[in-house]
């Protein structure tokens, strides 16, 4: 592939004057992947890490043995009844098989990856919602409850026909297959059957949110993920001797298509960094050395992982090779960018997307300028437009340069829609542009600054915690007369979920039963609030909806004046204000007033410090 320099906006226009199709020919994932495989079959294409502390004794697989492994499970799919409109969903952690799975069920029909730690009633909703007829999940294992979870729940699944278990034995009276020796039945160097496919066809459905009941499913065509791939390839500029790190989960399309289809498509190794990925405490603490041996280009995390990593010591390991970071799915605070930066000598490339777009729409130029704290310029033959919409969601008009408004995206790479109607709606701005639902604004240099969330999703270490989660839950409590679910600043995870809560006068009911309740109810462990507050009254708009920015202003204020008793005896007292900003989006307006002797500037360093990994924008007084 050529290499391109990516310096700003007029490199990514001079690139678009040949099309995206004359650039990118192959009209599905299992075409681009056997072009990728093609380049060398005896190159590595996954070096599986257990954990981190046998970092030095991976299973290598090399590029015949992946395709192979992938028109098999094709061909084993095909032949459990799985057409072209047909659901293979699998629940598995970071495996070899995992991505055997994922492109063997594109090639024969459509896959729907779900993340393994959901509860078990939260993935039959899923089940039902996308009509699976084959499930692919893990066996048996300490410590790990995914077969406990669908057993539970495989017979209430309307459509489901067979279940496939990765290192599980078969039981044939319950149609229940073990992967490993099924898998086998079938050829490895051809398909065997014939499937003509069309690039607008169905290749994935990818959970994004969405209430009990009726989980959203995002509908992304073949050509989708394949554009993405390229996309990826010419922002981040791989090459076949590439090596990539991935440690984001394979449900979430980071992980699938950042280090899996594009570097699969070039003919790149990937690094899988254990079943957990970033969750292993062992990948991270021995994270440097495991570049020193490996020596990738490069490797995507969000906010949170970084943290971790700025907090575990070098210790001399050789990390020259990492000519940069992708970081995404949740803001980055200034002072975490430069000191990660400063503590590794590694460059930081932010970006943006979401699933509704493959997975990534703007990134800030490796060659170019890089904005801090912005998500960058639009990829190649992408489009952002910030937009005013009126309380409906309905659009009113394009905004301003410098004017906060809707964040809207248009390309080859946006998905096709919801599986469910009724999450369809106010989705489009006229001319095709999907309105993400978050809030920014687009500089005189064409780069985009997010300012918030319209949408009301709570992003806790890049994973998408939708509010109805845990408020539903909630309602059903005795005495409980409203519930409002908000994210609340998190140094670590970017936000972590808190729940207001109105109840009845003389309920009695109490913020610890609350939060008992909710971790018994509420479906998912990622979406138990953190906190619960009980109040007089949840602030509403004036036509009697639950106006949810002064909650999460009140968490940021609960938060921040949390964190700034650290201050201790340099000041006399603190005082949080948070509120709108126009430019911003967020402030915490900060009047302190300094102890006898103590100096303001020094006052405001240590409140810098303090504050230093939260991402909501700050300015300090000092009295």
């Amino acid at each position: 592939m050529e290499e391109l320099l990516i310096r700003g906006l007029d490199d990514i226009r001079a690139l678009e004057d040949v099309p995206y199709q004359e650039r990118v020919k192959e009209n599905s994932t299992y075409e681009l992947l056997e072009r990728g495989a093609a380049i060398n079959p005896d190159a590595t294409a996954m070096s599986f890490l257990l954990n981190g502390d046998t970092y030095e004794n991976p299973i290598e697989i090399t590029y015949g043995q992946f395709i192979g492994k992938i028109r098999q499970a094709a061909n084993m799919f095909h032949d459990l009844g799985i057409g072209p409109e047909d659901v293979v969903t699998y629940i598995l952690p970071s495996l070899p098989q995992t991505h055997y799975t994922l492109w063997g069920a594109e090639t024969a029909g459509i896959a729907n990856p779900i993340n393994p730690l959901l509860e078990a009633a939260t993935i039959k909703d899923i089940c039902t919602a996308a009509k699976t007829k084959v499930m692919v999940c893990m066996g048996e294992m300490p410590g790990v409850d995914i077969w406990e979870k669908v057993d539970q729940i495989r017979k209430d699944i309307p459509t489901l026909e067979c279940v496939i278990r990765v290192m599980g034995p078969t039981d044939e009276a319950e149609k229940i297959y073990s992967f490993e020796e099924k898998i086998e039945q079938y050829p490895s160097d051809k398909l065997t059957f014939d499937r003509d496919i069309d690039k607008e066809d169905i290749a994935s459905l990818y959970h994004t949110g969405g209430t009990t009941g009726t989980p959203k499913l995002a509908k992304r065509t073949h050509y989708n993920e394949v554009v993405m791939a390229w996309m990826i390839q010419v922002m981040a500029g791989s090459k076949p001797e590439h090596t990539l790190m991935c440690g984001l989960p394979l449900f979430h399309c980071n992980g699938t298509i950042v280090t899996g289809l594009a570097p699969f498509s070039t003919g790149s190794r990937v690094v899988i960094l254990s079943p957990m990925g970033y969750r292993d405490p062992s990948i991270m603490m021995n994270f440097y050395k495991i570049v020193e041996k490996y020596r990738p280009a490069l490797f995507s995390a969000v906010p949170t992982v970084l943290s971790v990593l700025l907090d575990i010591p070098l210790n001399g390991a050789d990390i020259s090779s990492l000519e940069f970071v992708v970081c995404g799915a949740a803001p980055l605070s200034v002072e975490l960018f430069r000191r990660f930066e400063e503590h590794t000598g590694m460059k930081i490339l932010e970006g943006y997307g979401l699933t509704e777009g493959a997975v990534a729409s703007s990134m800030n130029p490796k060659d170019g300028e890089r904005k801090i704290g912005s998500i960058g310029l639009p990829m190649p033959f992408q489009r952002i437009k910030v937009v005013e919409c009126n309380d409906d969601g309905e659009y009113v008009r394009d905004c301003e340069v410098g004017e906060i408004g809707n964040v809207c995206i248009k390309g080859p790479n946006v998905f096709k829609g919801y599986v469910e109607d009724a999450h369809n709606k106010n989705i489009w701005v006229p001319g095709d542009w999907f309105n993400t639902g978050d809030m920014g604004r687009l500089d005189e240099d064409g780069y985009c600054w997010l300012t918030g969330r319209k949408k009301e999703l709570i992003i806790r270490g890049g994973h998408n915690i939708d509010p109805a989660m845990i408020e539903e839950p909630l309602y059903k409590m005795p005495s409980v007369k409203m519930v409002a679910a908000v994210g609340r600043p998190d140094a670590h995870a970017g936000e972590v979920p808190v729940a207001y809560v109105e109840v009845a006068e003389n309920s009695g009911l109490t913020e610890e039963q609350v939060m008992a309740w909710a971790k018994e109810h509420v479906g998912e462990k990622a979406a138990v609030p953190k906190e619960v507050v009980i109040t007089s009254a949840i602030p509403l708009t004036p036509v009697g909806k639950i106006f949810k920015p002064a909650l999460r202003w009140d968490a940021t204020k609960r938060m921040y004046e949390k964190e700034l008793e650290a201050l201790g005896d340099l000041v006399e007292s603190v005082e949080v204000a948070v509120g709108e900003h126009k430019v911003h989006g967020t402030i915490a307006e900060i009047k302190v007033k300094a102890a006898s002797g103590q100096d303001a500037q020094a006052i405001k360093d240590k409140v810098s410090e303090i504050l230093a990994r939260y991402t909501v924008y700050h300015e300090v007084t000092v009295e």
